[in-house]
């Protein structure tokens, strides 16, 4: 799915103007981008959690040569999903209350 195709899911969602949803939308991932270049992370609710993960430095192999090469430190977005959202995508008819069970 690409942008333009969730901009026209919302505005008919919503009864409103293309233009508008494709501001709320670029709106929402301009707060998303700046909470995670600060380190926040992201919760939605019976969705999923974006975080911001540093990887360590690491020595890799260049598949065509052989040859050693450095792979330096860097942050990487991870996604956890939430109970209710890991259940919907595994086909649950019942996601419940999202409680686990006793």
């Amino acid at each position: 799915m690409r942008k333009r195709e969730i901009v026209q899911r919302i505005a008919q969602e919503l009864g409103c103007p293309t233009a508008r949803a494709a501001a709320a939308l670029e709106a929402v991932l301009t707060a998303v981008k700046a909470a995670l270049q600060q380190g926040e992370p992201i919760r939605l609710r019976r969705f999923g959690t974006l975080h911001i993960r540093t990887t360590r430095a690491r020595l890799g192999r260049n598949p065509k040569t052989g040859a050693a090469a450095a792979i330096p430190a860097r942050r990487v977005v991870r996604f956890s999903a939430g109970q209710r959202f890991t259940q919907a995508m595994a086909g649950s008819t019942n996601p419940g209350s999202g409680r686990r069970p006793r």
